[in-house]
């Protein structure tokens, strides 16, 4: 496999010299103030024959446009709320012409109606979904009611149709029928094992250093792999090249500041964030009952133009959770038998090129990842789990007069260690050592042009090998985007595999514990993935879109059922198919912003294990797993005047399946002679039927205020008051099923933050 995709990659860069037909002209937008890169700045080029050309920006601030015949052109790029830029361009035969310019706030921006640049970049906010992608900036995520005012991407994933999430504890997303491992979350083409906080209104990410997040709920293309139900590709800013600025935020359960500047004015710059919990001092003392969390997230960045056609990143994450599960006063937060413990690391670098001969862009990637999880004592946990991963992948993409052509390819070397205490009874607890190699490659191919309509299809072809596996896969992937007027209609397919899966016991409601390993039952997870949406805008003012979906899955591994649950377990085999829809309404109106979302999903595993057939007959059970919540509502609304922000939105989730214990008794394992008379036997929990059972549904209301305060032009002052948990809703977050302790979501938390800008 890896000869075929060394060939391809040989073929490629060897008819790049023929791809190359007429002009191209490519280059990087910035913004003239800070120097960030511009992201969907359309920029065109006409002529005296009335011939049009252009392209949209990428989220480097790359454009390029290719086929271009000889001639004189006008060029104009616009972008929303900074000045047009005009000039004059002559452009000869097989000439690659760079062109980096930088755009001035102020202006009005321009509509371009005789130009349709189509682009899955199309698919922000909350209406925005075209074949399961959206695209989330910082200023959606701002939008959301939070207890502080460093925003967090969090916050703004929860309010998706088809996320379902744990609550605000627990840091466990589940997109459209997948496992949380099961999604994939990239930043800056770094793998994060963990990408979110035990308190739920937090990722290890925060909002102010997101420059955009693409997160495809599924019928992702074939430049990603390694997850079968989800991607979350998160793009990081570039520090100010022109000047030192920062802010600095306190709120009831985290501090957060972030500073930036110029290490070489306009050629290197820096970023640092750095946020640290204040729970002790801040939210538990508001409502008087001890919160046993503790967390924090560190993130750096440095980037540098290192010439006019190069350019070069390292990115650097750490983050840290502990938390206490079932503690609900301060002695029983004292202990650590239920402590659980996640460590987060992760660095990388990226290089762009854009070569002066040809008209491809490469991009290099290199990175580290690893992720700890421990439950129980921090220094004699008694489960265990580490998995680390090293990787290096090279992206190319062929400008070319008809379309662009995208490849890659990519090497993995992972290390996965555990130490279970016997709760996965049939995995191993030795360290495994797994490399991965692959490539991918996909185009976009224009069907349909011209007279209002735009048709384009997506085909692409990911080819994965793991060498100390002896297993190689082939998935072929498509999308399609067709464009009318104020109608879009999109759809996805595609193949997915995942070597590496990630364990959790779920039995007990909110578990969080997870231990990384390759496939445990030999075959490895598979989905296939179908999708397809629609979505109308009659008015600038208001967005109407819909999207069903269905997923495949296969040799799943799930925990079987035993009679000695709470001791030990063991991986029984399970396929399962998820189905369901979602709808959303946005509405944009001048100082109003709000949307509606309603999502419906059926999640259904069939179990193998062999007692099954005792128990419920010939062939495999069919049951709800603990992340089934088949209807979601939520409901946003902001008005901004004369100053202030107000904000707030409602969530409702359907309850989620769980066992229920009927009672106990008392159990003698006969493993060998006993005496029954003087044998105390072991406490059993007797269920019903597995994931017979519905928790109680889950709403809550957020409410927030805010008010800026201007000093001068470079200094503010942001004042928050909040409401988390408005009407003080008792919502459940875990249960032991075994001990029956159970502990709830936040109660009603009202908060103030500050944040100072600089």
């Amino acid at each position: 496999m890896m000869r075929r995709i060394c060939l391809l990659a040989v073929i490629l860069l060897c008819a790049a010299e023929t791809l190359a037909q007429n002009a191209v002209l490519r280059g990087y937008v910035t913004d003239d103030d800070d120097g960030q890169p511009l992201q969907g700045v359309n920029v065109v080029l006409t002529n005296d024959d009335d011939a049009l050309l252009g392209n949209a920006s990428n989220r480097d601030g790359l454009f390029a446009i290719s086929g271009i015949p000889p001639g004189l052109y006008y060029l104009r790029a616009t972008y929303i709320g900074y000045q047009t830029r005009f000039d004059t361009l002559t452009l000869a035969t097989d000439e690659i012409v760079p062109y980096n310019f930088a755009l001035s706030t102020g202006g009005e921006g321009v509509e371009l109606d005789e130009l349709m640049v189509e682009t899955e970049r199309a698919g922000a906010g909350a209406a925005g979904i075209i074949a399961g992608l959206q695209s989330v900036r910082p200023a959606d995520i701002q939008l959301i009611p939070a207890p502080d005012l460093s925003g967090d991407l969090a916050s703004y994933l929860v309010t998706l149709p088809g996320v379902v999430a744990s609550g605000d504890q627990g840091g466990q997303l589940f997109i459209r029928g997948g496992e949380p491992t099961q999604n994939q979350v990239l930043m800056d083409g770094i793998l994060i094992y963990q990408p979110f906080h035990l308190i739920g209104f937090y990722s290890a990410i925060p909002s102010a250093i997101l420059n955009v997040s693409d997160v495809y709920a599924g019928g992702f293309g074939a430049k990603y792999g390694g997850r079968m139900s989800s991607v979350i590709d998160i793009s990081t800013r570039n520090g100010n090249k022109r000047r030192f600025s920062g802010e600095f935020s306190a709120a009831p359960f985290i501090s957060a500041g972030i500073l930036e500047g110029p290490l070489i004015p306009d050629k290197v710059s820096i970023l640092l964030s750095g946020r640290f919990d204040v729970i002790d001092q801040g939210a538990s003392r508001i409502i008087d009952t001890q919160l046993p969390y503790s967390f924090n997230d560190q993130f750096f960045k440095v980037h540098a133009i290192t010439s006019e056609n190069t350019q070069a990143s390292v990115t650097g994450l750490r983050s840290y959770d502990r938390g206490i599960l079932g503690a609900l006063t301060q002695a029983e937060a004292d202990s650590v038998k239920n402590q659980v413990l996640w460590k987060n690391r992760a660095i990388g670098g990226r290089f762009i090129l854009l070569p002066t001969r040809i008209p491809v862009q490469a991009e290099i990637l290199t990175s580290y990842s690893s992720i700890e999880n421990s439950f129980g004592p921090e220094l004699e946990p008694t489960r265990y789990s580490k998995a680390q991963e090293i990787s290096a992948a090279a992206n190319v993409t062929h400008f070319t007069g008809f379309t662009d052509i995208a490849w890659g390819m990519y090497f993995k070397f992972n290390t996965l260690d555990a130490e279970l205490s016997g709760i996965f009874q049939d995995i191993s607890d030795e360290t495994e050592f797994v490399s991965e190699a692959g490539g991918y490659i996909q185009t976009e191919v224009p069907v349909m042009e011209g007279d209002g309509v735009n048709f384009h299809v997506e085909p692409g072809l990911r080819l994965s090998s793991f060498p100390s596996k002896g297993r190689n896969f082939i998935e072929p992937r498509v999308r399609a985007i067709l464009s009318y007027g104020i109608h879009r209609l999109s759809g996805a397919a595609g193949i997915y595999h995942q070597e590496f899966v990630g364990l959790a016991d779920r039995r007990d409601a909110g578990d969080v514990f997870t231990a990384w390993t390759s496939s445990p039952t030999g075959e490895v997870p598979r989905a296939i993935h179908f999708l397809g949406g629609y979505q109308i805008r009659p008015w600038n003012w208001l967005t109407v879109a819909v999207e069903a979906f269905y997923k495949d899955l296969d040799n799943l591994s799930v925990a079987e059922w035993t009679s000695f649950p709470r001791f030990t377990v063991a991986i029984q085999p399970a396929e399962g198919t998820v189905r369901g829809g979602d709808a959303r309404l946005e509405v944009d109106a001048g100082p109003f912003y709000g949307f509606i979302n309603y999502g419906y999903a059926k999640v259904e595993y069939v179990a193998f294990q062999t007692e099954i057939e005792y128990w419920f007959g010939p062939g495999g059970y069919a049951y709800a797993p603990p992340h089934d919540r088949r209807h979601q509502v939520n409901a946003l609304g902001s008005f901004t005047f004369g100053g202030f922000t107000m904000n707030g939105r409602w969530q409702y989730g359907s309850g989620l399946p769980f066992s229920e214990a009927l009672g106990f008794d008392e159990f003698v394992l006969m493993d060998g002679p006993k005496d029954l008379f003087n044998e105390p036997g072991e406490t059993r929990v007797l269920y019903t039927y597995p994931y017979g059972g519905r928790l109680p549904d889950y709403h809550r209301l957020d409410v927030s205020a805010e008010y800026k305060f201007e000093f001068g032009e470079n200094t503010a002052l942001t004042v928050l008051g909040s409401a988390t948990n408005a009407y003080d809703r008792i919502n459940l977050f875990y249960i032991d099923l075994f001990t029956l302790e159970r502990l709830d979501q936040l109660p009603f938390i009202p908060a103030v933050g500050l944040k100072l800008e600089f």
